[in-house]
């Protein structure tokens, strides 16, 4: 059984930083994609950024710049470093990780997710 275990969501000021982490437990392998997605409430999940297993990196156009995706592949960890947050950036952030079980098929595993508040 595949876990995802999001951290780093909180409360903070318009301008300030958060780290984000996640790490990936269990049967997995050979783990592809690693992405940050986010929902607001009222609003659709969307992508933030994701990032391959050889480091490739996108970003949604509104986070160029101020986030950065980084991933540990020994450790089975993606972070998300947020800079200048503004209150857009408020919702619920999800990670999600392409990879393998022993014997299955390639699919994608979700977190529960991890809640970023920002203060204007």
């Amino acid at each position: 059984q595949v876990q995802l275990v999001e951290s780093g969501g909180g409360l903070v000021q318009a301008g300030g930083s958060l780290r984000l982490s996640c790490v990936a437990s269990g049967n997995i392998f050979n783990i592809l994609i690693m992405s940050w997605y986010r929902q607001a409430p009222g609003k659709q999940r969307e992508s933030v950024a994701s990032i391959t297993s050889t480091g490739s990196t996108n970003y949604a156009d509104s986070v160029k710049g101020r986030f950065t995706i980084s991933r540990d592949n020994a450790k089975k960890t993606v972070y998300l470093q947020m800079n200048s947050l503004t209150p857009d950036d408020a919702a619920t952030y999800y990670c999600k990780v392409q990879g393998y079980v022993r014997g299955g098929p390639l699919r994608d595993y979700w977190g529960q997710g991890t809640q970023v508040t920002v203060s204007s």
